[in-house]
């Protein structure tokens, strides 16, 4: 499964149409193999979720409806939407800043069904300060807007509001 997984990386990661062609068979294929397997069902949602191939946030909003993804469970949510965000760096990092309000929108969500969880997604939202004003600026931006939210946890508060004090 390891040297499968793998493989499924790079094929996945290939920016050629034939590398995209057969990654789309291999995913296919991949998880029809371990489909019962939980654990390694969340490796094949990272594995996509990381992808550095243009549209990955497409690709993570579309398995957000996959029948395996619970946005209930914690461990699915990391894989998909936590390796999204805390690996994929082009993707999450796209100049629109899509990315960084896909976060923020999935926050809100799930500060309402597991506000540890959503406070602990926020993390690269909070860097900020790592990266350029146009970048910068629009990672704050969804950073007031979650602080502006009405009814957010005291843990999703708390990361909110220290990470806008240190601006």
């Amino acid at each position: 499964m390891t040297d499968q997984a793998a493989a499924l990386r790079c094929l996945v990661n290939s920016d050629s149409s034939l590398g995209q062609q057969a990654s789309e068979r291999a995913l296919a294929a991949f998880y029809s193999q371990w489909q019962h397997e939980a654990l390694v069902v969340d490796q094949w949602f990272a594995i996509q979720a990381t992808s550095s191939v243009p549209g990955a946030l497409k690709r993570v909003e579309g398995l957000m409806g996959h029948a395996d993804f619970d946005i209930k469970n914690p461990n699915k949510v990391r894989s998909l939407i936590g390796a999204f965000c805390g690996q994929n760096h082009t993707g999450f990092h796209a100049a629109d800043g899509s990315g960084y309000r896909f976060l923020a929108d999935q926050v809100l969500q799930l500060d309402k069904l597991n506000p540890q969880i959503a406070s602990r997604l926020l993390t690269p939202l909070t860097r900020f300060a790592k990266f350029p004003a146009e970048k910068r600026a629009l990672m704050q931006a969804e950073l007031a807007r979650l602080k502006a939210s009405d009814g957010l946890s005291r843990d999703v508060f708390e990361v909110v509001e220290k990470s806008t004090l240190a601006v």
